[in-house]
């Protein structure tokens, strides 16, 4: 080839480039194509957080009295929080096996075998016997299910966010990514009203019966996210990654040679929002309960303060790619800081309108603002060749430490503590505080290239 033709090539390429470029920023996300991409990455993290949270729920107010019941009530209760943590200790486990093989062979194929795992585990807990019936292999059992759907969601999570951040338009990255978030809340919310509405038809069957109907029911929503799952494309980053034919490390290998720093101040800023979640829909739950508010109440209230928490997921995610997401998730952290200490008394008040206000504050306000952005907040300090690995890594370690140890943390401060509430709020605080001093020091990335 001549020095001209190459120049000509080269110039070709240039100007096809900057097209791309220039259509990339006028394109909308309200396009055929991408509304199945957002609606596959909401329904199929919300079908999965339905799954994993329904957990978190039953773990409150079921496991510590169906499986540890010989325990006595405070041990048992603990015990059961230890089981809540087993999913998230296998959480950043899940986001290394998923993203090794979403970096190397593809998001979508990841995605379809993690909805498959862990609707398999659900259904099986939901046919669990009691303790009562067959010993200790009813909570060794329990314990090892719990970590088949913590590896499920932690190559869940990675792969739904990427396949909408990497299919969408730079300026609107942010609002795309928090779909593959809002689906937390919104299993959550469905979880939540699936478990009041059988304790409520149940009765004093609840604890034999009542409880395993949503685990069961878990089969149907898996079917259904399959079939919209399977219709979405690979996302053009990773064919872009795949056409180049370039070597490439192992993913794990690369991160932690080249993006160790991403890793860490990721998972600094995201425990803020696990904590959050922690403190008010598991350990305010039973907190809530053992000090006198209505059961049901209280479930109903959670699942109302979740759709604020996906209202504000939403809002938040679209004001990052207006003001940047640094700007939205230290703002958020300023304000669960100075909520902290009002929101654990209003906890455990017994009153349905107490915990109903400090979930409102705590999970609908203060995680909401945290968890909008976040999900393009981590992704968008990793490259292609190692992202699903890297902000896997970063995300689901934050997970194991914020969601899961905080509920047996502040079971265990305020048993230290002789009940007095002021540690909690002071763990509350030091969270947020790292947080925020995380956000401020990682680059900005709402204007970065995802290549």
């Amino acid at each position: 080839m001549t020095t001209e033709s190459t120049a000509t090539t080269e110039s070709t390429m240039a100007t096809e480039t900057a097209r791309g470029q220039q259509t990339a920023s006028t394109e909308t996300l309200n396009t055929k194509d991408m509304r199945r991409i957002l609606a596959s990455s909401f329904a199929g993290s919300a079908i999965e957080y339905y799954d994993f949270m329904l957990y978190a729920t039953a773990a409150s107010l079921v496991f510590d009295k169906v499986f540890f019941a010989n325990l006595g009530p405070g041990f048992a209760l603990f015990a059961s929080f230890v089981t809540l943590a087993v999913g998230y200790v296998a959480r950043p486990l899940g986001g290394l096996i998923f993203g090794h093989f979403g970096d190397l062979v593809g998001r979508k194929k990841m995605l379809v075998l993690s909805m498959v795992i862990m609707g398999a585990g659900t259904i099986a807990i939901g046919l669990l016997p009691p303790t009562a019936q067959v010993g200790m292999v009813a909570p060794i059992a329990l314990v090892l299910l719990r970590l088949v759907q913590g590896v499920a969601v932690g190559g869940e999570w990675g792969g739904a966010a990427l396949m909408a951040i990497e299919h969408a338009p730079q300026k609107h990255r942010g609002f795309a990514a928090s779909f593959a978030n809002a689906g937390g809340p919104a299993g959550a919310i469905l979880g939540t009203l699936a478990l009041s509405f059988f304790a409520a038809i149940s009765g004093s069957q609840f604890l034999v019966w009542g409880w395993r109907v949503p685990f069961l029911l878990s089969a149907l929503l898996i079917a259904v996210g399959l079939v919209i799952r399977l219709k979405v494309s690979e996302t053009p980053a990773f064919q872009r990654l795949e056409a180049a034919s370039e070597k490439r490390r192992v993913p794990i290998v690369d991160v932690l040679r080249h993006s160790k720093r991403a890793v860490l101040l990721g998972l600094a800023a995201t425990t803020a929002f696990y904590v959050c979640q922690a403190m008010t829909t598991v350990w305010g739950v039973s907190v809530a309960v053992e000090s006198g508010a209505d059961k049901n109440g209280v479930l109903n209230i959670k699942a109302g303060a979740a759709v604020l928490t996906l209202v504000m997921c939403f809002v938040s995610a679209r004001l990052s790619d207006r003001f940047g997401r640094r700007r939205v998730l230290a703002f958020g952290a300023l304000l669960g800081i100075v909520a902290a200490y009002p929101t654990v008394l209003l906890m455990t008040n017994g009153t349905l309108w107490g915990f109903g206000l400090a979930i409102f504050i705590g999970n609908g306000l203060v995680q909401g603002v945290l968890y909008g952005p976040i999900a393009a907040y981590v992704a968008e300090q990793f490259p292609t060749r190692h992202r699903y690995t890297g902000a896997s890594l970063a995300y689901h370690t934050a997970s194991m430490l914020g969601a899961g140890f905080t509920p047996m943390i502040i079971t265990g401060l305020t048993l230290a503590a002789g009940g007095a509430l002021w540690p909690v709020a002071a763990f509350w605080i030091g969270i947020l505080l790292v947080a925020f001093v995380a956000v401020r020091a990682t680059p900005e990335g709402t204007r970065r290239d995802l290549d």
